[in-house]
Protein backbone atom coordinates (compact mmCIF):
# COMPACT_ATOMS: atom_id res chain seq x y z
CA UNK A 1 0.00 0.00 0.00
CA UNK A 2 1.50 3.36 -1.02
CA UNK A 3 1.72 6.31 1.37
CA UNK A 4 -1.13 8.29 -0.24
CA UNK A 5 -3.60 5.40 0.14
CA UNK A 6 -2.59 4.94 3.78
CA UNK A 7 -3.01 8.67 4.46
CA UNK A 8 -6.43 8.58 2.77
CA UNK A 9 -7.60 5.67 4.94
CA UNK A 10 -6.49 7.47 8.11
CA UNK A 11 -8.28 10.68 7.04
CA UNK A 12 -11.49 8.68 6.55
CA UNK A 13 -10.86 7.11 9.96
CA UNK A 14 -10.73 10.61 11.50
CA UNK A 15 -14.11 11.44 9.92
CA UNK A 16 -15.51 8.12 11.18
CA UNK A 17 -14.24 8.90 14.70
CA UNK A 18 -15.81 12.37 14.66
CA UNK A 19 -19.04 11.01 13.21
CA UNK A 20 -19.35 8.36 15.93
CA UNK A 21 -18.87 11.00 18.61
CA UNK A 22 -21.40 13.39 17.05
CA UNK A 23 -24.13 10.88 16.22
CA UNK A 24 -23.85 8.44 19.15
CA UNK A 25 -25.90 10.67 21.45
CA UNK A 26 -28.95 10.37 19.17
CA UNK A 27 -29.04 6.62 19.71
CA UNK A 28 -28.57 6.69 23.48
CA UNK A 29 -30.80 9.61 24.51
CA UNK A 30 -33.12 7.30 26.46
CA UNK A 31 -30.21 5.75 28.37
CA UNK A 32 -28.80 9.18 29.22
CA UNK A 33 -32.23 10.32 30.37
CA UNK A 34 -32.44 7.41 32.82
CA UNK A 35 -28.88 7.82 34.10
CA UNK A 36 -29.12 11.56 34.77
CA UNK A 37 -32.83 11.48 35.71
CA UNK A 38 -33.54 14.26 33.21
CA UNK A 39 -36.60 14.38 30.90
CA UNK A 40 -36.01 13.15 27.35
CA UNK A 41 -37.00 16.55 25.97
CA UNK A 42 -34.16 18.19 27.94
CA UNK A 43 -31.62 15.48 27.07
CA UNK A 44 -32.40 16.15 23.41
CA UNK A 45 -30.79 19.58 23.73
CA UNK A 46 -27.41 17.80 23.75
CA UNK A 47 -27.82 17.45 19.98
CA UNK A 48 -28.75 21.12 19.51
CA UNK A 49 -25.95 22.35 21.79
CA UNK A 50 -23.36 20.27 19.96
CA UNK A 51 -24.42 21.52 16.49
CA UNK A 52 -24.58 25.16 17.65
CA UNK A 53 -21.20 25.17 19.42
CA UNK A 54 -19.66 23.30 16.48
CA UNK A 55 -20.88 25.91 13.98
CA UNK A 56 -20.03 28.98 16.08
CA UNK A 57 -16.63 27.91 17.42
CA UNK A 58 -15.10 26.38 14.30
CA UNK A 59 -14.30 29.62 12.42
CA UNK A 60 -12.80 31.21 15.54
CA UNK A 61 -10.61 28.21 16.40
CA UNK A 62 -9.61 27.80 12.75
CA UNK A 63 -8.59 31.43 12.26
CA UNK A 64 -6.83 31.79 15.62
CA UNK A 65 -4.73 28.63 15.16
CA UNK A 66 -3.80 29.29 11.53
CA UNK A 67 -0.45 30.87 12.46
CA UNK A 68 0.78 27.60 14.01
CA UNK A 69 2.04 24.43 12.36
CA UNK A 70 -0.91 22.51 10.91
CA UNK A 71 0.70 19.25 11.97
CA UNK A 72 1.02 20.28 15.62
CA UNK A 73 -2.37 22.06 15.64
CA UNK A 74 -4.23 18.99 14.38
CA UNK A 75 -2.60 16.71 16.94
CA UNK A 76 -3.28 19.22 19.74
CA UNK A 77 -6.96 19.51 18.77
CA UNK A 78 -7.32 15.72 18.67
CA UNK A 79 -5.78 15.62 22.15
CA UNK A 80 -8.43 18.07 23.43
CA UNK A 81 -11.11 16.07 21.59
CA UNK A 82 -9.92 12.93 23.39
CA UNK A 83 -10.25 14.68 26.75
CA UNK A 84 -13.77 15.90 25.93
CA UNK A 85 -14.95 12.52 24.67
CA UNK A 86 -13.54 10.73 27.71
CA UNK A 87 -15.25 13.31 29.95
CA UNK A 88 -18.54 12.31 28.29
CA UNK A 89 -17.95 8.70 29.31
CA UNK A 90 -17.12 9.74 32.88
CA UNK A 91 -19.92 12.34 33.23
CA UNK A 92 -21.90 11.99 36.45
CA UNK A 93 -24.46 14.71 35.75
CA UNK A 94 -26.28 16.33 32.86
CA UNK A 95 -24.25 19.54 33.33
CA UNK A 96 -20.94 17.67 33.02
CA UNK A 97 -22.25 15.91 29.91
CA UNK A 98 -23.17 19.29 28.38
CA UNK A 99 -19.68 20.65 29.14
CA UNK A 100 -17.97 17.59 27.67
CA UNK A 101 -20.08 17.80 24.49
CA UNK A 102 -19.16 21.48 24.16
CA UNK A 103 -15.45 20.58 24.42
CA UNK A 104 -15.68 18.00 21.64
CA UNK A 105 -17.86 20.27 19.48
CA UNK A 106 -15.33 23.11 19.82
CA UNK A 107 -12.57 20.95 18.35
CA UNK A 108 -14.45 18.68 15.91
CA UNK A 109 -15.05 21.30 13.21
CA UNK A 110 -11.44 22.49 13.17
CA UNK A 111 -10.16 18.90 13.09
CA UNK A 112 -12.14 18.03 9.97
CA UNK A 113 -11.22 21.33 8.28
CA UNK A 114 -7.51 20.64 8.90
CA UNK A 115 -7.94 17.09 7.59
CA UNK A 116 -9.56 18.53 4.46
CA UNK A 117 -6.63 20.93 4.11
CA UNK A 118 -4.09 18.11 4.40
CA UNK A 119 -6.15 16.08 1.90
CA UNK A 120 -6.11 18.91 -0.64
CA UNK A 121 -2.35 19.30 -0.12
CA UNK A 122 -1.27 15.67 -0.49
CA UNK A 123 -3.80 14.49 -3.09
CA UNK A 124 -2.92 14.65 -6.78
CA UNK A 125 -5.28 17.04 -8.55
CA UNK A 126 -7.20 14.24 -10.26
CA UNK A 127 -7.74 12.38 -6.97
CA UNK A 128 -8.71 15.32 -4.75
CA UNK A 129 -12.47 15.06 -5.36
CA UNK A 130 -12.46 11.33 -4.69
CA UNK A 131 -10.61 11.75 -1.39
CA UNK A 132 -12.93 14.56 -0.26
CA UNK A 133 -15.98 12.40 -1.00
CA UNK A 134 -14.48 9.51 0.99
CA UNK A 135 -13.86 11.80 3.96
CA UNK A 136 -17.52 12.85 3.83
CA UNK A 137 -18.40 9.16 3.51
CA UNK A 138 -16.61 8.56 6.82
CA UNK A 139 -19.47 10.36 8.58
CA UNK A 140 -22.04 8.26 6.73
CA UNK A 141 -20.17 5.08 7.61
CA UNK A 142 -20.25 6.19 11.25
CA UNK A 143 -24.04 6.57 11.12
CA UNK A 144 -24.51 3.22 9.34
CA UNK A 145 -22.09 1.04 11.30
CA UNK A 146 -20.51 2.97 14.17
CA UNK A 147 -23.67 4.29 15.80
CA UNK A 148 -25.59 0.97 15.80
CA UNK A 149 -22.55 -0.71 17.35
CA UNK A 150 -22.44 2.05 19.98
CA UNK A 151 -26.16 1.61 20.68
CA UNK A 152 -25.65 -2.16 21.03
CA UNK A 153 -22.80 -1.58 23.48
CA UNK A 154 -24.96 0.87 25.42
CA UNK A 155 -27.89 -1.55 25.55
CA UNK A 156 -25.90 -4.61 26.57
CA UNK A 157 -23.31 -3.00 28.82
CA UNK A 158 -23.41 0.76 29.42
CA UNK A 159 -23.50 3.91 27.31
CA UNK A 160 -20.23 4.89 28.98
CA UNK A 161 -18.37 2.09 27.18
CA UNK A 162 -19.53 3.49 23.85
CA UNK A 163 -17.64 6.72 24.60
CA UNK A 164 -14.64 4.77 25.94
CA UNK A 165 -14.55 2.86 22.65
CA UNK A 166 -14.42 6.15 20.74
CA UNK A 167 -11.57 7.28 23.04
CA UNK A 168 -9.59 4.13 22.17
CA UNK A 169 -10.23 4.79 18.47
CA UNK A 170 -9.07 8.40 18.98
CA UNK A 171 -5.79 7.26 20.55
CA UNK A 172 -5.14 4.85 17.67
CA UNK A 173 -5.92 7.59 15.14
CA UNK A 174 -3.63 10.04 16.97
CA UNK A 175 -0.71 7.60 16.85
CA UNK A 176 -1.25 6.89 13.15
CA UNK A 177 -1.39 10.62 12.34
CA UNK A 178 1.89 11.23 14.18
CA UNK A 179 3.67 8.93 11.73
CA UNK A 180 1.72 9.52 8.52
CA UNK A 181 1.07 13.29 8.39
CA UNK A 182 3.49 15.51 6.46
CA UNK A 183 5.15 17.71 9.07
CA UNK A 184 6.38 20.58 6.96
CA UNK A 185 3.87 21.71 4.38
CA UNK A 186 3.79 25.14 2.80
CA UNK A 187 1.60 27.57 4.74
CA UNK A 188 0.71 31.12 3.72
CA UNK A 189 0.48 33.29 6.81
CA UNK A 190 -2.12 36.01 7.04
CA UNK A 191 -3.69 38.30 9.59
CA UNK A 192 -7.20 37.57 10.83
CA UNK A 193 -8.50 40.38 8.61
CA UNK A 194 -6.74 38.98 5.55
CA UNK A 195 -8.14 35.52 6.18
CA UNK A 196 -11.68 36.86 6.49
CA UNK A 197 -11.50 38.65 3.11
CA UNK A 198 -12.40 35.28 1.64
CA UNK A 199 -15.95 35.76 2.94
CA UNK A 200 -16.41 38.94 0.86
CA UNK A 201 -16.12 37.05 -2.42
CA UNK A 202 -19.57 36.33 -3.99
CA UNK A 203 -18.24 32.97 -5.18
CA UNK A 204 -17.86 32.10 -1.49
CA UNK A 205 -20.84 33.70 0.24
CA UNK A 206 -23.36 32.48 -2.35
CA UNK A 207 -21.90 28.98 -1.95
CA UNK A 208 -22.16 29.31 1.84
CA UNK A 209 -25.91 29.94 1.58
CA UNK A 210 -26.24 27.06 -0.86
CA UNK A 211 -24.58 24.77 1.72
CA UNK A 212 -26.80 26.02 4.53
CA UNK A 213 -30.02 25.48 2.59
CA UNK A 214 -28.81 22.09 1.32
CA UNK A 215 -28.56 20.90 4.93
CA UNK A 216 -31.86 22.57 5.85
CA UNK A 217 -33.54 20.77 2.94
CA UNK A 218 -32.43 17.41 4.29
CA UNK A 219 -33.15 17.96 7.97
CA UNK A 220 -36.54 19.56 7.28
CA UNK A 221 -37.74 15.96 6.89
CA UNK A 222 -34.87 13.70 8.05
CA UNK A 223 -35.15 14.96 11.63
CA UNK A 224 -38.38 12.95 11.82
CA UNK A 225 -37.22 9.96 9.74
CA UNK A 226 -38.19 7.44 12.43
CA UNK A 227 -41.79 8.61 12.89
CA UNK A 228 -42.07 8.99 9.10
CA UNK A 229 -41.17 5.32 8.74
CA UNK A 230 -43.27 4.02 11.64
CA UNK A 231 -46.20 6.43 12.10
CA UNK A 232 -46.69 7.66 8.52
CA UNK A 233 -45.69 4.55 6.57
CA UNK A 234 -46.70 2.03 9.20
CA UNK A 235 -43.48 -0.01 9.29
CA UNK A 236 -42.95 -2.02 12.47
CA UNK A 237 -40.36 -0.94 15.01
CA UNK A 238 -38.62 -4.30 14.54
CA UNK A 239 -37.94 -3.47 10.88
CA UNK A 240 -36.80 0.08 11.67
CA UNK A 241 -33.09 -0.74 12.06
CA UNK A 242 -33.00 -2.51 8.70
CA UNK A 243 -34.75 0.38 6.98
CA UNK A 244 -32.34 2.90 8.52
CA UNK A 245 -29.44 0.64 7.53
CA UNK A 246 -30.61 0.69 3.90
CA UNK A 247 -30.96 4.48 4.02
CA UNK A 248 -27.43 4.68 5.43
CA UNK A 249 -26.01 2.53 2.62
CA UNK A 250 -27.69 4.79 0.05
CA UNK A 251 -26.13 7.77 1.86
CA UNK A 252 -22.66 6.24 1.39
CA UNK A 253 -23.43 5.66 -2.31
CA UNK A 254 -24.53 9.31 -2.51
CA UNK A 255 -21.16 10.43 -1.13
CA UNK A 256 -19.31 8.40 -3.73
CA UNK A 257 -21.53 9.75 -6.52
CA UNK A 258 -20.87 13.25 -5.18
CA UNK A 259 -17.14 12.60 -5.51
CA UNK A 260 -17.51 11.37 -9.07
CA UNK A 261 -19.41 14.53 -10.00
CA UNK A 262 -16.90 16.76 -8.18
CA UNK A 263 -14.11 15.31 -10.32
CA UNK A 264 -15.79 16.72 -13.43
CA UNK A 265 -14.94 20.26 -14.58
CA UNK A 266 -17.50 22.86 -13.50
CA UNK A 267 -19.43 20.27 -11.49
CA UNK A 268 -21.44 22.98 -9.68
CA UNK A 269 -23.21 23.73 -12.95
CA UNK A 270 -24.87 20.31 -12.72
CA UNK A 271 -26.29 20.94 -9.24
CA UNK A 272 -29.44 23.02 -10.03
CA UNK A 273 -31.06 20.06 -11.79
CA UNK A 274 -30.63 17.91 -8.67
CA UNK A 275 -32.32 20.55 -6.52
CA UNK A 276 -35.14 20.83 -9.03
CA UNK A 277 -35.57 17.08 -8.54
CA UNK A 278 -35.54 17.62 -4.75
CA UNK A 279 -38.34 20.18 -5.01
CA UNK A 280 -40.51 17.80 -7.05
CA UNK A 281 -39.85 14.84 -4.73
CA UNK A 282 -40.54 16.83 -1.56
CA UNK A 283 -43.81 18.20 -3.00
CA UNK A 284 -44.86 14.65 -3.94
CA UNK A 285 -43.89 13.13 -0.59
CA UNK A 286 -47.26 13.73 1.19
CA UNK A 287 -48.94 11.67 -1.55
CA UNK A 288 -46.17 9.04 -1.60
CA UNK A 289 -46.55 8.48 2.16
CA UNK A 290 -49.97 6.94 1.50
CA UNK A 291 -48.18 3.77 0.40
CA UNK A 292 -45.20 1.98 1.99
CA UNK A 293 -43.42 1.20 -1.29
CA UNK A 294 -43.77 4.68 -2.82
CA UNK A 295 -43.06 6.40 0.50
CA UNK A 296 -39.87 4.46 1.24
CA UNK A 297 -38.75 4.73 -2.39
CA UNK A 298 -39.03 8.52 -2.38
CA UNK A 299 -37.05 8.67 0.88
CA UNK A 300 -34.28 6.58 -0.74
CA UNK A 301 -34.14 8.77 -3.86
CA UNK A 302 -34.01 11.90 -1.68
CA UNK A 303 -31.18 10.36 0.35
CA UNK A 304 -29.30 9.78 -2.90
CA UNK A 305 -29.60 13.32 -4.27
CA UNK A 306 -30.31 15.76 -1.42
CA UNK A 307 -26.64 16.19 -0.38
CA UNK A 308 -25.12 15.42 -3.78
CA UNK A 309 -23.52 18.88 -3.68
CA UNK A 310 -21.28 18.01 -0.68
CA UNK A 311 -18.07 17.24 -2.59
CA UNK A 312 -18.48 19.75 -5.46
CA UNK A 313 -19.06 22.62 -3.01
CA UNK A 314 -16.09 21.54 -0.85
CA UNK A 315 -13.83 21.37 -3.91
CA UNK A 316 -15.17 24.79 -4.95
CA UNK A 317 -14.21 26.29 -1.57
CA UNK A 318 -10.74 24.68 -1.68
CA UNK A 319 -9.99 25.65 -5.28
CA UNK A 320 -11.14 29.25 -4.79
CA UNK A 321 -9.00 29.66 -1.67
CA UNK A 322 -5.99 27.93 -3.21
CA UNK A 323 -6.16 30.17 -6.27
CA UNK A 324 -6.98 33.56 -4.75
CA UNK A 325 -6.88 33.31 -0.92
CA UNK A 326 -4.02 30.93 0.06
CA UNK A 327 -3.89 32.53 3.52
CA UNK A 328 -7.50 31.37 4.09
CA UNK A 329 -7.17 27.74 2.97
CA UNK A 330 -7.98 26.19 6.36
CA UNK A 331 -10.90 28.58 6.88
CA UNK A 332 -12.20 27.68 3.42
CA UNK A 333 -11.94 24.00 4.34
CA UNK A 334 -14.19 24.58 7.35
CA UNK A 335 -16.99 26.53 5.63
CA UNK A 336 -18.90 23.49 4.45
CA UNK A 337 -19.04 21.83 7.87
CA UNK A 338 -19.81 25.12 9.66
CA UNK A 339 -22.80 26.07 7.56
CA UNK A 340 -24.02 22.51 7.17
CA UNK A 341 -24.45 22.49 10.96
CA UNK A 342 -26.30 25.81 10.86
CA UNK A 343 -28.50 24.21 8.20
CA UNK A 344 -29.14 21.22 10.46
CA UNK A 345 -30.38 23.55 13.20
CA UNK A 346 -32.57 25.49 10.75
CA UNK A 347 -34.01 22.36 9.13
CA UNK A 348 -34.66 20.64 12.46
CA UNK A 349 -36.45 23.69 13.87
CA UNK A 350 -38.52 23.94 10.68
CA UNK A 351 -39.45 20.25 10.89
CA UNK A 352 -40.67 20.71 14.46
CA UNK A 353 -42.72 23.77 13.50
CA UNK A 354 -44.19 22.12 10.41
CA UNK A 355 -45.22 19.06 12.42
CA UNK A 356 -47.30 21.30 14.67
CA UNK A 357 -48.71 23.39 11.82
CA UNK A 358 -49.51 20.90 9.04
CA UNK A 359 -48.82 17.47 10.53
CA UNK A 360 -46.04 14.90 10.12
CA UNK A 361 -47.10 13.79 6.63
CA UNK A 362 -46.66 17.31 5.19
CA UNK A 363 -43.36 18.41 6.78
CA UNK A 364 -41.57 17.90 3.45
CA UNK A 365 -43.20 21.10 2.17
CA UNK A 366 -40.78 23.12 4.30
CA UNK A 367 -37.91 21.15 2.76
CA UNK A 368 -39.17 22.02 -0.73
CA UNK A 369 -38.84 25.73 0.11
CA UNK A 370 -35.25 25.20 1.27
CA UNK A 371 -34.47 23.15 -1.85
CA UNK A 372 -35.67 26.09 -3.97
CA UNK A 373 -33.40 28.43 -2.01
CA UNK A 374 -30.46 26.02 -2.36
CA UNK A 375 -31.03 25.91 -6.12
CA UNK A 376 -31.19 29.72 -6.28
CA UNK A 377 -27.88 30.14 -4.46
CA UNK A 378 -26.18 27.47 -6.57
CA UNK A 379 -27.26 29.39 -9.68
CA UNK A 380 -25.91 32.63 -8.14
CA UNK A 381 -22.64 30.87 -7.26
CA UNK A 382 -22.25 29.67 -10.84
CA UNK A 383 -22.92 33.18 -12.18
CA UNK A 384 -20.35 34.65 -9.78
CA UNK A 385 -17.76 32.08 -10.92
CA UNK A 386 -18.51 32.80 -14.59
CA UNK A 387 -18.29 36.57 -14.04
CA UNK A 388 -14.97 36.20 -12.18
CA UNK A 389 -13.50 34.01 -14.92
CA UNK A 390 -14.62 36.44 -17.64
CA UNK A 391 -13.15 39.41 -15.78
CA UNK A 392 -9.90 37.56 -15.15
CA UNK A 393 -9.65 36.63 -18.82
CA UNK A 394 -10.31 40.22 -19.87
CA UNK A 395 -7.71 41.64 -17.49
CA UNK A 396 -5.09 39.06 -18.29
CA UNK A 397 -3.47 36.37 -16.11
CA UNK A 398 -1.08 38.74 -14.35
CA UNK A 399 -3.69 41.20 -13.11
CA UNK A 400 -5.70 40.68 -9.96
CA UNK A 401 -9.48 40.68 -10.22
CA UNK A 402 -11.12 43.46 -8.17
CA UNK A 403 -13.70 41.83 -5.93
Amino acid sequence: MNRFKLQSIIFVLVAFMLGCNEFIVVGILSDLSKTFDVPLSIIGYLVTIFATVYAISTPFVTVLTSRYSRYKTLLALIGVFLIGNTMSGLATSYLLMVISRMVTATTAGSIISLVMTFASTIAPRDKRAGLVSWIFAGFSIASVFGVPIGVAVSTNFSWRYAFYGISVLTIITFILLVFILPRNIKQTQGTIKNQLTLLLDPRIYFAIFATLFMAATMYAYYTYIRPLLTTSLGFSTTSLNWLLFIIGIVSIISNRLSGVLAARPNSLRLMPRFYLADIVLLLLMPFALLNQVSGFSILLVLTLVVTIMNSPIQIHFLNTAESDYPQSLVLASSLSSIFFNFGISLGSATASSMTGLVGLDHISLGGAVYAALAMLFVVLTNRAVKKHDQTKEALGPNLKVDR
